[in-house]
């Protein structure tokens, strides 16, 4: 499906000079002279190579349609990842960095989706929200106010993020993913 250079969004699959790319970032300028554009950052899922490419809103691209399937995380073996297919039970490895940043939220048992392309796994997407404990967060100052005052905190997957004063140790939270931000309490 060809799709316009301005309505890029991040997550995206696109197929870019006879490779497969995931679109990472994406900003939207109009400089006062000459047309507005699109500046995507993307990465390779064959090769892991990254690049930035500038699109034009006259420019078309084709973006891909991956087939994506229910997987089931299992365990870390080295730097390999196993997952279970929920359908027929047969198990895959996968290389960690496939997930990028987002490894450090996979949870035992947790369900993921695996894309696939040409039967071939070339991404991993885990949930949006994760819930995770703090195990160790800074203490509040005294006299900041509760608005927009943020201190940093320690989830047990060692991941830092940034959480209301009033969160202490102990507490589980909902974290984003992919933003790494703290979305709200766990109920």
């Amino acid at each position: 499906m060809k799709i316009s250079g301005v309505d890029i969004r991040p997550g995206n699959i696109l197929e870019y000079e006879g490779g497969i790319w995931k679109v990472a970032k994406i900003q939207h300028t109009q400089p006062g002279k000459g047309g507005a554009y699109m500046q995507v950052e993307m990465k390779n899922l064959q090769d892991g190579r990254k690049t930035n490419v500038r699109f034009r809103s006259a420019d078309t691209i084709e973006r891909v349609r991956l087939d994506t399937k229910d997987y089931q995380y299992l365990y870390a073996d080295g730097d390999m990842l196993v997952f279970m297919d929920k359908d027929n039970y047969d198990q895959i490895q996968l290389p960690a960095d496939l997930l990028g940043d987002a490894a450090a939220f996979l949870q035992d048992g947790m369900e993921v989706m695996l894309e696939l392309w040409d039967e071939k796994p070339i991404s991993v997407q885990l949930p949006d929200t994760v819930e995770a404990t703090i195990v160790e967060a800074d203490a509040v100052v005294k006299g900041q106010t509760a608005s927009s005052s943020y201190k940093p905190a320690v989830l047990d997957n060692g991941v830092r993020v940034m959480v209301p004063p009033h969160i202490g140790s102990g507490t589980r939270i909902v974290v984003d993913v992919y933003e790494r931000t703290y979305v709200g309490k766990a109920g």
